[in-house]
């Protein structure tokens, strides 16, 4: 039960989000990497998305720190890209194998791999995202020791399968498996308010999109762009990292990382950006 302390402060931050937080929507701006690949950072809503137009975060940030993730060479998130290529040939478990050992070059074999994660693993019996596929690669063919959630060698992976699919429109493919039914629990888990706050997801990326909130603007949350660079903490920020920092911020307890609860919120949150491009390593303040 919420605590008349924590009402009264859910009360001031709900305030502040629709009073003292300035609307404004997102910048009528291109997004070209190196000025060659243009990105989709604006497309028609899937049915059922309570908006008519989905839009990329990228819409909402400054002027400086667009103009960093257009260009790769000014770009932080870049050099995970680059670690994340080594990675990707480097031997390493009783195997004696790397990723190429089975999958060849990376540039090649991975075009559009990223854009239509997560996907139904039937060996597990769940939706898996590239870092569980990742780890079920490296233990079941590779004979590797999994990484450790958030990792650094796990982010820049898979930072670099995803940067394989730039400008490639993101999807889900809810046919596969049981994805309909971990879709659902998604759908329920973003509407569900948490914590001493009494937030839900919606209420920021829906009922506030387009507002301040302090010196952050509230976009529409869509994860085209994940992993991340955030400027704030200099580093390649996993999506449930992301997850679990919003929780928190509800001063709620957060679910472990690939827990069954944010698996089924990746799928549904993905779902919602339907048709974006893939933007990673995106770069966000």
């Amino acid at each position: 039960m919420l605590s008349l302390k924590g009402a009264a402060l859910a009360g001031v931050i709900l305030s502040g989000l629709s009073t003292w937080a300035a609307a404004g929507g997102p910048v009528d701006d291109k997004l070209i990497i190196d000025g060659e690949t243009e990105i989709t950072t604006r497309t028609e809503a899937a049915d059922g998305v309570p908006f008519d137009e989905v839009t990329s975060g990228w819409l909402y940030r400054t002027e400086e720190t667009r103009a960093l993730e257009a260009d790769s060479f000014q770009n932080p998130g870049m050099l995970y890209v680059e670690r994340g290529e080594e990675i990707w040939n480097t031997v390493d478990g009783e195997a004696g194998k790397s990723c190429a050992s089975c999958h060849g070059d990376g540039q090649e074999f991975l075009k559009g791999v990223g854009a239509a994660y997560p996907k139904w693993n039937a060996k597990a019996g769940k939706p898996f995202n590239i870092e569980l596929q990742i780890n079920q690669c490296r233990e079941d063919n590779m004979q590797a020791k999994p990484y450790k959630f958030d990792s650094a060698d796990q982010k820049a992976l898979t930072t670099y399968i995803k940067n394989q699919s730039l400008g490639m429109p993101m999807h889900v493919d809810l046919d596969q498996g049981d994805m309909k039914s971990w879709w659902d629990r998604g759908k329920e888990t973003y509407y569900t308010r948490m914590g001493q706050l009494n937030l839900s997801c919606s209420n920021c990326h829906e009922e506030n999109n387009g507002n301040y909130i302090r010196a952050d603007h509230l976009s529409q949350g869509n994860v085209n762009g994940f992993p991340t660079y955030r400027l704030k903490q200099a580093d390649m920020v996993s999506l449930h990292n992301r997850f679990r920092g919003c929780i928190r911020d509800t001063r709620a307890s957060f679910p472990a990382a690939f827990s069954d609860e944010l698996m089924a919120l990746e799928v549904y949150v993905t779902w919602r950006g339907t048709g974006l491009g893939i933007e990673t390593p995106s770069v966000r303040q």
